[in-house]
């Protein structure tokens, strides 16, 4: 069965990155560049794992973790940081919101890749 990853970010080039990237790997994106209605497209697309930008212009995706840390369902579905915010403060403040794994911008799509492979592996 194919994996499902959402990615939201509000960088169209970020998106159509990682989307190009991770479907020639084999797995299916889902993009979207608002945050507005994050927590019911997460509920609606049911995706494997999420990427997810902190800082977008409506919702922060830190609220929006925290959000889904309130779903029983949704606080399962690993969540990836990925973020210019690279203090150890703001990583731990992540991290204490539900972020399975804190990336900061830029990055590597090859590793970003890498890492998102060896999550849905083990799942």
């Amino acid at each position: 069965m194919q994996k499902k990853v959402l990615v939201i970010d509000d960088e169209p080039f970020i998106l159509m990155m990682i989307e190009d990237k991770f479907s020639r790997a084999g797995i299916q994106v889902v993009t979207s560049k608002v945050s507005v209605g994050a927590v019911e497209l997460i509920e609606r697309e049911r995706p494997d794992l999420i990427i997810l930008d902190w800082m977008l212009p409506e919702i922060s995706g830190l609220e929006i973790c925290r959000q889904l840390m309130e779903n029983e369902e949704l606080a399962k579905i690993p969540v990836f940081m990925l973020s210019a915010k690279g203090q150890s403060e703001d990583r731990n403040r992540g991290l204490h919101h539900g972020v399975k794994k804190y990336i900061t911008k830029p990055f590597s799509p090859k590793v970003l890749l890498s890492i998102v492979l060896e999550e849905l592996n083990n799942k």
